[in-house]
């Protein structure tokens, strides 16, 4: 068994000026932990004393391996591509998600890193399938299976890093050991990326329908449960936990499937607006997702709008898929605490966020008209097709 130092650790974070990096290093730094966060741009909110920052790109190599000097584990969070027009930048989702890790992979075995914890997605085995209490034997989705260039390059850089478990370290210092963990969706107070772009569609009036199958269930996994798993894999990576952890991957999320639209009922609700009741077909809504992908393509060079949808995030959203924490329960000791969506509504209502009074402007009714006439026309190009449109 490999010796391990007493010493203070060092951990780097990558994308730890993003909201779940950063959560994730100020509770390491409050265990004691010397915490750098590594990001291309500094966190919104003030870094604690006695954590750093660095600016740097993981998709620069020489930048990475400045930054992992003297650092014993690396928790590779920095990813790009995950919802919106995002998606749709296939360039700098394959530079960021395959090269960046290339080179955390890298800069560990070059400077001695021994750990790193990576952050995947259900994704990986998740295309539009229905799964229902799926584990860690389920094989990767094939990747021409994907229909968003994101999931396919996270698919890609799981693999590679569960792969670099047990490669040699440069320095001759024993081996990296490496895992993955696979969340559900992130939700939490302050949450930058999924909830501001909801919260913005219920305020503008867009949210006025819900569609799928009413009983299709997915899951979520509150930020400091997700914070939990990271801190415990790491730990299951040490020789103290006989390295349990490494060359495996884990989902985590808060262990309880719900479907979708109730999951974000609380959301809507609680900011005082109404909860839309009309449903439609999910084919209906994905050929609109494919259809707006379509416009985006042709135009997005030009005006680079935001998608309302795009043909994944309506299978993530519409599509049973939900896997059992049994694993990580065993492995990993992780368990979940229960949260709910009250301290997200209280976060957005010191924002200011509430119903405010319609304004029928011309622009609005423009807008409103063309939303209208898209539908009709999506509704109407659908029929022929929806006996045999694949899901």
């Amino acid at each position: 068994m490999e010796p391990e130092s007493t010493a203070k650790e060092t951990v780097l974070v990558t994308g730890g000026g993003g909201y779940f990096g950063f959560r994730l290093g100020c509770a390491l730094h409050q265990k004691g932990v010397d915490v750098i966060l590594f990001d291309v741009v500094k966190p919104p909110q003030t870094v604690p004393v006695g954590m750093k920052f660095m600016q740097g790109d993981v998709c620069c190599l020489s930048e990475v391996e400045e930054a992992l000097r003297d650092v014993i584990c690396v928790f590779h969070i920095a990813s790009y591509g995950m919802s919106g027009r995002e998606q749709l930048n296939r360039n700098l989702i394959e530079d960021i998600n395959v090269k960046g890790t290339e080179n955390v992979i890298q800069a560990c075995k070059s400077t001695g890193a021994s750990s790193l914890v990576y952050t995947s997605t259900y994704n990986v085995v998740f295309g539009g399938q229905v799964i229902e209490n799926g584990n860690e034997s389920l094989p990767y989705l094939p990747l021409h299976l994907h229909p968003d260039h994101y999931s396919r390059t996270k698919s890609l850089a799981e693999m590679k890093v569960l792969e670099a478990n047990g490669a040699k370290l440069r320095n001759g210092r024993g081996v990296l050991r490496t895992c993955a963990l696979r969340p559900a969706g992130i939700y939490g107070p302050g949450e930058q990326r999924h909830l501001p772009r909801i919260v913005s569609y219920i305020e503008r009036g867009l949210f006025k329908f819900v569609y799928g199958d009413p009983r299709s269930l997915v899951e979520f996994v509150h930020v400091d449960n997700l914070v939990q798993a990271h801190i415990l894999a790491s730990e299951a990576l040490k020789a103290k936990k006989s390295h349990i952890a490494a060359g495996q991957a884990y989902f985590i999320s808060d262990g309880r499937p719900v479907n979708n639209f109730e999951f974000f009922r609380p959301l809507v609700e609680g900011l005082g607006y109404k909860f839309p009741t009309c449903r439609f077909p999910l084919s209906l809504v994905y050929f609109f997702a494919f259809l707006t992908e379509v416009v985006h393509f042709l135009v997005g060079h030009v005006y680079n709008f935001q998608p309302l949808l795009t043909r994944t995030e309506v299978y993530k959203t519409g599509v049973t898929h939900y896997f059992s924490m049994e694993k990580a329960r065993k492995e990993l000791g992780y368990e979940p605490q229960q949260y709910s969506l009250n301290e997200v509504v209280e976060w957005f209502r010191s924002q200011g966020c509430r119903p405010k009074p319609r304004q029928h402007s011309v622009l609005h009714r423009v807008r409103d008209g063309g939303l209208l006439l898209l539908l009709i026309a999506v509704v109407i190009s659908w029929f022929p097709s929806a006996a045999t449109f694949p899901l």
